[in-house]
């Protein structure tokens, strides 16, 4: 048995490099590598090339990225509850790539298939195929788009073993597992850290193969990206 447990957050992340390309799962604030995010803030290495769904909000997981200047560009398909993020695109300080959100996905998961590229109808006649190789099929037409890979993958899951197999809940699925393919290292944050076989074979989502660290969690927030609620109606008695 590989056992491929880290001690820390702080540990897990402390090779990343200046001017490396990460991908950091989730969607929205729901499923992000907290305390790898967290960890990797402290580190202050800078000009990071990140690949993520998008950047969350001020001052929270990749905010704290943004904030100590971290991030040289970035490719994702969402920007709008991160008013930083706007300002540095706005002052040309950060490089952003905004790519439909299904899209991106693809792109990740070709990337961790050995894919080099694909067509997809996704964008094609708009803003977004400007510069890129179209052709027709069947009377459509179809962008060509190439698959993305990192030098590591920052991922969150709900359950893991030592042996880096995961399980991950609802949202939390979202770009997590594509991710943990897409990647030369692949370091996952779990909440619950269990003995190789607690975890049934058929339950697995990610094969242990594909992570090279695990660590368990010490602290979630458990941000809400943006508040809605309904007015309450008062009623007489």
């Amino acid at each position: 048995m590989i056992d491929k447990e880290i001690k820390s957050a702080a540990e897990a992340v402390a090779d990343i490099y200046d001017g490396a390309t990460v991908m950091m799962g989730g969607f929205g604030l729901c499923g992000i590598p907290e305390n790898l995010l967290r960890a990797l803030s402290e580190r202050n290495v800078k000009n990071l090339y990140t690949i993520s769904n998008n950047m969350g909000i001020d001052g929270f997981g990749m905010g704290w990225l943004l904030e100590r200047d971290m991030i040289a560009s970035h490719i994702g398909s969402y920007v709008g509850e991160n008013r930083l993020l706007e300002t540095r695109i706005i002052s040309g300080e950060i490089r952003v790539e905004l790519v439909p959100q299904g899209t991106l996905a693809e792109r990740i998961r070709a990337g961790g298939a050995g894919i080099p590229a694909f067509y997809t109808p996704a964008g094609a006649g708009t803003v977004v195929s400007e510069g890129k190789e179209t052709r027709t099929f069947d009377g459509h037409s179809y962008v060509l788009e190439h698959g993305l890979k990192a030098d590591f993958a920052l991922i969150k899951a709900w359950k893991g073993d030592r042996m880096g197999n995961l399980v991950y809940r609802k949202t939390a699925r979202n770009f997590n597992p594509m991710m943990a393919t897409a990647a030369r290292i692949t370091i996952a944050e779990v909440e619950e850290l269990v003995d190789p076989g607690e975890i049934p074979a058929d339950e697995i989502i990610t094969p242990g193969i594909y992570v090279k660290r695990i660590v368990k969690g010490e602290k979630y927030e458990r941000k809400i990206e943006r508040r809605t609620v309904r007015p309450v109606e008062r009623r007489d008695q």
